[in-house]
């Protein structure tokens, strides 16, 4: 059983939106190649989905403006624009992208409390979504990873899915990411690497 796991590939990381990752509405056409052409048998999304009130924004926070460090619930905190609120615009999937074949959609960030930037589970651990759970309910054996941004949400989804569905090989499209930070893309690559994530371009899956 073969997945495919879009992540947040949403209107609030994509030009225009509040929290844009450059470049991002341009993996939208790959995306779709893979949903139409990729051979999944399964094919399904992650959408960040914040209260308007959700800590990890910069504006819930005095004094602080968004891209400095900051503190929630006692652990340091990346203070974002406000973004992917429930409900808006900004929180929508890009509307090019082919949402008509996704069977699943996890949402996360809902706890205002904690951030998640993985689609398997809370950045404190402690708060599982289910997206692991319905994957393994569905005898999933492989798993490629893809979305929005690369050094965030998608590395920590992609390790996750690695220590949360143990015998699943996980892979990394790269063609069909994009992230914020060159350096911090480098690393999430990198970092994928050491636990045996493989970093792979759509060419090599949609011929």
């Amino acid at each position: 059983m073969k997945a495919l796991l879009l992540v947040d590939i949403q209107n609030g990381f994509c030009p225009g939106g509040n929290l844009p990752v450059p470049d991002g509405d341009s993996i939208v056409p790959v995306v779709n190649r893979l949903i139409d052409k990729g051979g999944y048998d399964l094919i399904v999304a992650s959408q960040d989905w914040h209260p308007a009130n959700h800590g990890s924004f910069a504006s819930q926070h005095p004094g602080k403006a968004p891209f400095e460090m900051g503190e929630l619930s006692g652990q340091p905190q990346m203070m974002w624009p406000d973004h992917c609120v429930q409900g808006t615009q900004d929180a929508a999937f890009h509307p090019l992208l082919d949402t008509a074949k996704i069977v699943y959609v996890q949402k996360k960030g809902e706890n205002p409390a904690v951030d998640s930037y993985s689609a398997f589970r809370d950045n404190d651990h402690a708060a599982l979504t289910g997206l692991a759970d319905y994957l393994k309910a569905k005898g999933v054996t492989a798993l490629d990873v893809c979305g929005l941004a690369t050094d965030y949400c998608v590395k920590f989804s992609a390790l996750d899915a690695v220590d949360m569905l143990p015998g699943v090989k996980v892979r990394f499209i790269a063609d069909a990411s994009r992230g914020i930070d060159p350096a911090g893309v480098e690393k999430a690559i990198a970092d994928m690497a050491a636990k045996g994530i493989e970093t792979v371009n759509s060419s090599a899956i949609v011929s």
